[in-house]
């Protein structure tokens, strides 16, 4: 066994900034949960929590080694280097000298990154897809969209394999925590499946309302919180590019809330909570990639740019028809790709080991590389997701019945309900009472009758 200088401090920082990231699923299921109906919020918290589970597995069975592998023509990485996490023992660490972390710590930082990618574009089917249907988009999607994406964009050459991906490598394109291999890779994805999947039951014509603006603020701030460990945590190390990147996640995300907000009140007439919720998500979305490349300042623009784009680009399903149900598209693709290119106007030599954007003369060429970035993750997403959806409708079915979906998916799909406030009959043996509670059952839910006008 050969001996380490493991950095205690910098792998502590790094398993701190995994469970932040872990916690982020869990927020984006109560954020998501809230937007939906009263009788679907099971369901869609239930569609981020069997991600965590279902991608768990398959990282450490052969993600993370399809990730981080030896790459092949810096395509994919070999699934069998690491498979099982072998050779992954007490005497593999990663990083430079002096700030090494052990393999294993690395392994669970990224697992979190891995689940949340694939959660992220449950919003999108939200209120129709069939719950056995999903559980089986994420294995197909996860191996054939996040795995080589992840490969592409965060195996550099040199850290855990001599070769890796050819956007990190070849293309040179900066993508410092995920706004590509996510958040692009999710929103063309969800993009994909919304396509194949069809609009709900009164899409465009009924007003389908979030059942519980607390939850959905409750999940944006969480997100909010864990998103630190997944920009910070992104340095491997407790270092000046941590405390860089925690600083840009700040200020791009209070920004782009201000920003949202702000063109809610011009062009609706008043802000709501719903769009500062919106906006958090958008401003983080944004900053994802840039967060260790720009100053302050940099950043504070990309918050608005997101606030701004975000809040027009939902209106787009409206006028090209698909029905994004939560908005991934919206937020997450158009947050990615302005994060994305944003990068080739506002990164700073001083950040990037000389590497200037075009508005601290440094021209297109870094631009133009982020825009192949961009474009060559979304592109790849969007198709096979829509082969992958289209294969499953052929088999086993996407949505539900008509009568799933007018009463809800938690019932149908789970045999439980979010809120169960139905009357609660119970016996002993000298008498029988019932407890009459206001009425809530699937159909009506906490929205009384909006509900059953709006399914």
């Amino acid at each position: 066994m050969m001996a380490l200088e493991i950095n205690t401090g910098d792998t502590a920082w790094v398993m701190i900034s995994a469970a932040l990231v872990l916690l982020m699923t869990p927020a984006l299921a109560f954020f998501y949960g809230g937007m939906v109906r009263a009788r679907n919020v099971l369901n869609m918290i239930m569609m981020s929590i069997i991600s965590m589970g279902i991608v768990g597995v398959l990282w450490i069975l052969f993600g993370f080694s399809e990730a981080f592998g030896n790459s092949w023509h810096g395509i994919i990485g070999d699934v069998t280097q690491f498979a099982g996490l072998r050779n992954l023992g007490a005497d593999v660490a990663f990083g430079a000298e002096g700030h090494q972390i052990p393999g294993l710590a690395f392994v669970g930082f990224q697992a979190a990154f891995a689940i949340i990618a694939v959660a992220l574009i449950s919003g999108a089917p939200a209120d129709r897809l069939k719950f056995g249907s999903w559980s089986l988009f994420v294995v197909g999607w996860s191996i054939l969209c996040y795995f080589p994406a992840a490969h592409w964009v965060f195996a550099f050459d040199g850290y855990a394999s001599e070769k890796g991906g050819w956007i990190a490598n070849s293309l040179k394109a900066f993508d410092f925590a995920g706004g590509t291999a996510i958040h692009i890779n999710a929103g063309a994805g969800a993009l994909a499946l919304a396509i194949v999947l069809g609009p709900r039951i009164g899409f465009g014509t009924r007003t389908m309302r979030p059942h519980n603006l607390t939850l959905v603020m409750l999940g944006a701030t969480g997100l909010w919180f864990g998103w630190f460990g997944f920009n910070a945590g992104s340095a491997l190390g407790a270092n000046y590019t941590a405390t860089l990147a925690w600083v840009n996640t700040m200020v791009a995300t209070c920004a782009a809330m201000v920003a949202w907000c702000v063109t809610e009140r011009l062009r609706d007439g008043r802000p709501t909570s719903l769009g500062a919720a919106s906006g958090i998500v958008a401003g983080l979305v944004a900053i994802t990639p840039a967060c260790a490349f720009v100053s302050p300042l940099g950043a504070t623009a990309i918050g608005i740019l997101a606030g701004v784009g975000c809040a027009y680009a939902i209106g787009l399903k409206f006028k090209l028809g698909y029905d994004d149900s939560l908005d991934v598209v919206g937020v997450h693709l158009v947050g990615g790709v302005i994060g994305t290119l944003a990068v080739g106007l506002f990164c700073k030599a001083d950040f990037t080991n000389g590497v200037n954007g075009l508005f601290y003369g440094g021209g297109l060429e870094q631009f133009g590389r982020q825009l192949v970035g961009a474009l060559a993750v979304g592109a790849w997403s969007f198709l096979v997701s829509f082969i992958l959806a289209h294969l499953l409708k052929a088999t086993i079915g996407l949505r539900v019945s008509e009568a799933v979906e007018y009463n809800g998916l938690d019932v149908d799909q789970h045999a439980e309900v979010g809120y169960d406030l139905s009357p609660i009959t119970f016996s002993t043996p000298h008498v029988n009472r019932t407890i009459l509670l206001p009425q809530d059952s699937v159909g009506t839910g906490s929205d009384g009758a909006r509900a059953s006008k709006e399914a």
